[in-house]
């Protein structure tokens, strides 16, 4: 499914390891889910997931096209629903021949998930950080850390050995969904929460702490429309 049918802003990111910019205009944006790499462990959170109302996905991993005007690099999110929670996740970034990445949350409409998982997804912005990394320059993605807080409280902390490498998960993309030229936001999933429990909060801090040393932050406030 492609929602590219209103165009997007162009998106301008910074690259933090070489001190130049760039823009990303109407990028395919997707997110994926469950991209653990343990998959009885995945099997066991879909289950979970089942058991309060949410349904399983079609395919494991499994791949949300979204509209890429949902992406924003702004301190400032704007929801429809009360229920929404984020969720901190590496992000990869396709523009120009090279890779880079940089971090972003997968904020979500709790309630909306126990319908339809992708309306859920589609339903909230979609943060991300405006510095980036190239993706060479990371170094060992199994040592790469990601955590986010809520309201000042740990949400979420980890490193990325629990999630499927780059180039499996981009291979696995482009099977499910074909070759993809053009320039490629991927949300690149997840860990579990510290607690277990989806949180709604107002003020969102996610981040991702690379091997050689560099951090990469994102901060945002959520609002409720009409609010």
């Amino acid at each position: 499914m492609s929602s590219t049918s209103r165009p997007a802003p162009p998106l301008r990111l910074h690259k933090a390891d070489g001190g130049t910019e760039f823009e990303l205009a109407s990028p395919r944006l997707i997110v994926a889910g469950y991209t653990g790499r343990d998959a009885d462990a995945v099997a066991r959170h879909i289950a979970e997931l089942a058991a309060i109302g949410v349904p399983a996905p079609p395919a494991v991993p499994a791949f949300y096209e979204l509209d890429p005007a949902l992406l924003t690099t702004g301190p400032v999110v704007e929801t429809d629903g009360a229920a929404t929670s984020g969720e901190v996740e590496p992000v990869l970034i396709r523009h120009g021949g090279g890779c880079y990445l940089g971090v972003g949350s997968d904020h979500t409409d709790r309630e909306q998930e126990r319908r339809d998982i992708a309306a859920a997804k589609a339903a909230c912005p979609k943060p991300l950080s405006p510095q980036v990394i190239t993706l060479t320059a990371s170094g060992d993605w199994d040592a790469i850390t990601i955590e986010a807080r809520v309201d000042g409280r740990a949400y979420q902390h980890g490193t990325l050995a629990a999630l499927r490498d780059p180039a499996d998960l981009l291979e696995r993309l482009e099977d499910a969904l074909g070759a993809i030229e053009e320039d490629l936001v991927v949300y690149a999933g997840t860990l579990p929460l510290l607690d277990g429990q989806f949180r709604p909060g107002q003020v969102w801090q996610v981040s991702l702490t690379t091997a050689p040393g560099t951090r990469l932050t994102h901060c945002y406030e959520v609002k409720r429309r009409g609010a």
